[in-house]
């Protein structure tokens, strides 16, 4: 049984304020077309700055640009550090993004992270609970700052969470649970979806006009989902995950990191992150069902907002806390609402907050986003 101990939470506080290095590439390095285009892909992003050369030169590109959150897969730190505590499991908690410049194809990417913070939380979801925050910061080839992050995860004990297990919350939230038995789709729903992605498909290439904007306006929602296995595997082919590694590559790490991996049924050595493909490795860790990614949803809030503003806005700043489990099966609205509105050097200011909702009614994560409008 793996535990949080005194001794190894100890040792962890020694490290704050450290460069984190690591041995494992990261799984991008350059913003290319194909890692362009499979992220849009993953993360459902029709936004055709991403994948029309013609409509990026047409505004102000070189050529297609990347997705705000992609950079995610430019370093396996950058949803939060989780070194220490071996063999206690992990779950993503939210970040922080901050961009300074567009993805533009063809950038280099070199990453620093650095481990800044590691604090107990109550809980009643998990015995023992920690959250660890990290900061990573994004270059270019010409050391110039892309962007930078912060991120953190809460990491608890899996026994304990196995055998309390009332609910399926993330751990670190007190709200009403996302429960198991999500309504059954019928055939008339699945309709009804289909099409609410053909209106957001028709829709993207519509950018609101600065003076038409109003505090309090609901910009066009957005679902994602139904979540399934299927969605995760998309997702992991395009951010690369923590811990995703085969045959003797896999051994090598696991010779390094013992406590990564959770047997499965048939005793082999598994990924942690197979509780978001696999519902018996959930269960064993104490969810319901299998679950997705929570970057999934950090990507998708920053699709949202991206959508709505238009090829000439710049998302500045996005602020996602992933605040339940989106278990396989459940569908997830996503909802944003002008909050502020101001002028400042030359450019428009607008702050939205962000929410995302499941079938059940709960919001799974919410937050804040800053984008930067041309007059």
């Amino acid at each position: 049984m793996s535990q949080i101990t005194d001794a190894e939470i100890e040792r962890l506080r020694g490290r704050l304020g450290s460069i984190v290095n690591s041995r494992e590439a990261p799984y991008l390095t350059e913003i290319t077309r194909d890692a362009i285009r499979h992220w849009a892909w993953a993360t459902g992003d029709r936004n055709p700055l991403y994948l029309d050369t013609a409509y990026a030169q047409a505004a102000g590109h070189a050529d297609v640009i990347g997705p705000p959150a992609m950079l995610y897969a430019c370093s396996r730190n950058s949803v939060g550090y989780r070194g220490g505590l071996p063999g206690v499991h992990s779950a993503f908690g939210g970040s922080l993004w901050k961009w300074h410049r567009p993805l533009s194809r063809g950038t280099e990417v070199s990453t620093t992270t650095r481990f800044t913070g590691l604090t107990d939380l109550p809980s009643r979801f998990a015995g023992r609970m920690m959250k660890q925050v990290s900061e990573t910061q994004f270059n270019d080839q010409d050391d110039r700052l892309v962007a930078d992050v912060q991120s953190w995860c809460l990491r608890f004990e899996r026994a304990a969470a196995r055998e309390r297990n009332p609910s399926t919350e993330q751990p670190e939230k007190t709200e009403k649970p996302v429960q198991a038995d999500l309504p059954r789709l019928s055939a008339e729903r699945i309709a009804e979806i289909t099409e609410a992605y053909r209106v957001e498909e028709a829709t993207v290439r519509q950018a609101p006009d600065w003076h038409s904007i109003q505090v309090g306006t609901q910009i066009p929602s957005m679902i994602r989902g139904p979540y399934s296995s299927t969605c995760a595997v998309a997702f992991e082919q395009a951010w690369g995950g923590s811990f995703i590694w085969a045959h003797g590559y896999w051994y090598e790490f696991l010779s390094r990191h013992p406590g990564a991996s959770m047997r499965n049924q048939e005793g082999v050595p598994e990924a942690a992150e197979a509780v978001h493909w696999d519902a018996r490795a959930a269960r064993r860790a104490g969810v319901a069902s299998s679950y997705d990614f929570g970057p999934e949803r950090v990507a998708w809030m920053a699709t949202l907002v991206t959508n709505w503003a238009g090829p000439a806005a710049f998302l500045s700043e996005l602020y996602c806390e992933v605040r339940k489990f989106n278990l396989s099966g459940n569908l997830t609205r996503c909802t944003g609402r002008v909050q502020s509105k101001e002028e400042a050097n030359g450019q428009g200011l607008i702050r939205i907050e962000l929410q995302a909702v499941d079938l059940n009614g709960d919001i799974t994560a919410s937050g804040w986003a800053t984008l930067r409008l041309a007059l």
